[in-house]
């Protein structure tokens, strides 16, 4: 038998989340976003749960020509634009939205000879300070985009530093303030405007655009720290589950791996599970982060290592050897698990190592197949 660990992608899921988003934004557009091979879930294998969005977003060509290949007729913008002039024949190539953020590329733009104008977003710095254009710069690029005959303006685009805090925090403040910037910096513009990541559709329904961005939250996580990803109505789109290899038991005053971190209080039964730092669990996730055996909830114990983890199951006593491990999921959110070791849930989708065998599942969450018999287990 392979080694029990895998991932499974649940394409049912993704659609869920979608149509949760699109119901938030009736009337509006949506690019779902998936950079970053689907935020570590595979690009073709989300695309078919993505069936309902307008278009999809995405920072380079690579991606895009998969998407292509896999059969995406819609819309793909590119985030963060092209990279070299060059890059502009592959964006007209492939029908790709490209996006102006800095002087560079409102050259190329200028200089390139398509054979149809290309639709291009201009992106606006409204006090996140990464990409886009500030100040007096801002119209002059606007200005010198509408009248490009090369050039369809699409969009006029911006980022919210923000829009997931807590309301009444300074944070939260700066929704209002970057609005306010966006409207003084596009002036006249009455096109059309792409606001909205995840936080904000979900959590400032004061904030109305033509095009909203959702990203983390089309994959099942929260982009609300605190907030759980079920209180929005969305769903786990990756469950990494293993199973215990071994299970020792312990006596109080013992330790338990790696410099000894973690110390039975008591007469202990520790469960070892077949996931470590090499497949993208984080190795400073601390003792007590959630992991599910067999249904129930039991704390981590002990530092993770390459290929281990090691839990307390004294509270479990039913657990075995071969018991179905869940790391996260539909029952141990990634969330949690990310919280505890101090990131974000983006993180860990995308950090899962080539190793783990991943397989796509449509329809409900997949259960673990029966412990495997004595004979089976290897």
């Amino acid at each position: 038998m392979p080694r029990p660990i895998e991932a499974l992608i649940h394409v049912d899921a993704v659609r869920q989340n979608l149509a949760t988003l699109a119901a938030r934004a009736p009337g509006r557009r949506l690019w779902a976003v998936v950079k970053a091979n689907a935020y570590g879930h595979g690009l073709e294998r989300v695309l078919r749960g993505l069936d309902a969005a307008d278009g999809l977003a995405l920072l380079d060509l690579a991606e895009a020509e998969r998407a292509r290949a896999a059969g995406w007729r819609k819309p793909i913008l590119l985030l963060e634009g092209c990279f070299a002039a060059r890059d502009l024949e592959v964006v007209e190539r492939l029908g790709l939205t490209t996006t102006v953020h800095e002087p560079g590329q409102l050259q190329w733009l200028a200089a390139a000879r398509p054979a149809q104008p290309l639709p291009v977003y201009l992106k606006l710095n409204t006090g996140m300070n990464r990409l886009g254009f500030a100040g007096a710069a801002a119209p002059a690029a606007l200005a010198q985009l509408r009248v490009l005959p090369q050039v369809e303006l699409a969009a006029v685009a911006m980022h919210f530093a923000n829009a997931d805090a807590a309301p009444g925090t300074a944070q939260a403040g700066s929704v209002a303030v970057q609005l306010a910037a966006f409207e003084r910096l596009a002036g006249n513009w009455r096109g059309a405007r792409s606001l909205c990541n995840s936080a904000a559709l979900l959590t400032q329904p004061q904030l109305v655009d033509d095009w909203a961005r959702p990203g983390i939250a089309l994959y099942g996580s929260s982009p609300v720290a605190g907030v759980p990803a079920i209180r929005f109505g969305l769903r786990a789109a990756m469950t990494l589950r293993s199973r215990l290899i071994a299970v020792q038991d312990v006596a109080a005053g013992a330790a338990v791996g790696y410099g000894s971190r973690w110390v039975a209080a008591r007469a202990a039964r520790i469960g070892i599970v077949a996931c470590g730092y090499a497949d993208g669990y984080p190795r400073v996730a601390p003792d007590g982060t959630p992991v599910a055996v067999n249904g129930s909830v039991v704390p981590l114990a002990g530092r993770v290592s390459m290929d281990m983890i090691t839990v307390d199951l004294t509270d479990t006593p039913q657990a075995q050897v071969g018991d179905p491990v869940e790391l996260w999921g539909a029952q141990v959110s990634i969330d949690a698990v990310a919280e505890a070791a101090g990131t974000v849930g983006y993180e860990l989708m995308c950090a899962v190592a080539a190793r783990v065998p991943v397989r796509v599942v449509d329809g409900a969450p997949a259960a673990l197949a029966p412990r495997p018999s004595a004979g089976d287990h290897p």
